[in-house]
């Protein structure tokens, strides 16, 4: 594998900007991997070879004629499904929809306009619905640590074509653990941020409370930057976020001595971690420890955030499925979905709004003892893949319960939550922790996700192991 393929944004960037490469030979390279590899992991739905190429040599051209290098100039990036991309069908993981969008949403401009080039359109579950990459239309999403496995999801498209080398960052969202789930099945560092951090235009909102897009990456810094790119919020939208510190800023600062507290006890009741993720928590917190910090055990008396996530959950996917094309093309699953979701009215969603608010003040509770919460970021190992198969959506939702059991919470109260590596395991897959920061404080995050980086560096692609 070429070192291109294991630069991050960080050196991509570099490179390109001063001349060691050029944009379009790193977008080349990148196509090259994706044509070699993704026939046998599923993580791009649509390439866009000739228009990933030009932007690449527009990229050139603009820094021939002396204008500045943005922060992600010359990098390639995909983009998950559910993102409009101008020129292309915004497809939702399905094929309701056939007309391509006019216009980038607002993320995408972003990256863009910071010299990112977008190669392609990356796997997702029909409206990310299930934290399984695997539908009717684009198949199975396979794990690069082991093609038998999930890679999680929904954004698991997006995880398998940065773990596996193809580009070095791609765009994800998570409404319920969509970007850290994927992150932690797939050895990637992926933060979900503040509710309302990032701008969710041309929509107002993604799943009302629940959802967000936001980076998977192989380092801590890497995300840090993209974040740094795609923050704030434009007039339309619902929610907004507090604090303006530079993320890049805080990946490189010491964070100083933090109270963390650590638990593995579970969010959905009757779900028990695999003791793998146990031991996983346990070791951080004594690496925490060694690194100075005040680390102890706590009961987080978690809320039961069922009222207020299970609504949003049937409001997100119905309030998108009814913006398609042909909803005579839905997969079966998901107009079954939307069946037993048509008890959610408007009213039904402003209550569950209402409990959101109810849960996240009981949720941030555990903050007035610390600074950041440690817990495993999936409960049970990356499962084999294929658990869609045949199953409506009451099995499904139940077979998401170990993936979303410490991720979902999260979601409904709004806070920051990061998925970190922290190795792998006898099984030859990766292993995550998660950890949760108090309301607008992803700065914490990335300052004591950096420094568990240098103290412990994972594994940067599937195979380096």
């Amino acid at each position: 594998m070429s070192d291109l393929a294991r630069a991050g944004v960080a050196e991509t960037a570099s490179l390109v900007a001063t001349g060691e490469v050029s944009a379009r030979g790193v977008v080349e390279q990148a196509l090259g991997r994706i044509e070699a590899r993704d026939r046998e992991l599923n993580a791009f739905s649509r390439l866009l070879v000739d228009e990933a190429v030009a932007e690449a040599q527009a990229r050139d051209d603009a820094l021939a004629a002396g204008e500045q290098a943005g922060p992600l100039h010359g990098v390639p990036i995909a983009i998950k499904e559910e993102i409009d991309v101008a020129g292309t069908v915004t497809t939702f993981g399905g094929e309701a929809n056939s007309t391509p969008v006019a216009a980038d949403a607002e993320v995408v401009r972003r990256l863009r306009a910071a010299g990112a080039v977008v190669v392609g359109k990356t796997t997702m579950p029909e409206f990310g619905a299930f934290p399984f990459t695997e539908s009717a239309s684009r198949g199975v999403t396979r794990n690069p640590w082991d093609h038998t496995r999930t890679p999680g999801g929904s954004s698991g498209g997006t995880a398998v074509a940065v773990s596996s080398g193809m580009v070095p960052v791609g765009m994800g969202g998570d409404g319920g653990g969509s970007i850290r789930i994927p992150s932690a099945s797939c050895g990637l560092f992926g933060l979900k941020p503040q509710r309302g951090r990032v701008t969710t235009a041309p929509h107002p909102h993604l799943w009302w409370a629940l959802g967000t897009a936001g980076p998977l990456t192989r380092s801590v810094l890497d995300s840090a930057i993209v974040y740094d790119v795609v923050r704030g919020n434009m007039p339309g939208d619902l929610y907004r976020a507090g604090g303006e510190e530079s993320f890049v800023e805080a990946a490189g600062r010491e964070p100083g001595r933090l109270r963390i507290g650590w638990t593995t006890k579970a969010v959905s009741i009757g779900v028990r971690p695999d003791p793998v993720h146990v031991a996983a928590v346990e070791e951080t917190a004594r690496l925490l420890t060694d690194l100075g910090h005040d680390v102890r055990e706590v009961d987080p008396r978690y809320p039961d955030p069922t009222a207020a996530f299970v609504p949003q959950f049937f409001a997100g996917i119905r309030s998108e499925a009814d913006l398609v094309e042909h909803p005579d093309r839905l997969e079966r699953r998901t107009r079954e979905t939307c069946q037993l979701g048509s008890w959610v009215t408007p009213r039904v969603v402003d209550w569950a709004l209402a409990q959101s608010e109810q849960v996240s003040r009981k949720a941030n509770r555990v903050f007035d003892e610390v600074d950041v919460l440690l817990t495993p970021a999936i409960a049970h190992r990356p499962a084999r893949v294929g658990r869609l198969d045949g199953v409506g959506t009451v099995r499904a939702a139940l077979r998401a319960m170990p993936p979303i059991a410490y991720a979902a919470l999260w979601n409904v109260a709004g806070n920051p939550a990061a998925s970190l590596p922290c190795g792998t395991a006898a099984d030859g897959l990766p292993v995550a922790v998660q950890l949760v920061g108090r309301t607008d404080d992803e700065a914490t995050l990335f300052s004591l996700s950096a420094q568990l980086e240098q103290a412990r560096p994972w594994p940067l692609l599937a195979g380096d192991a």
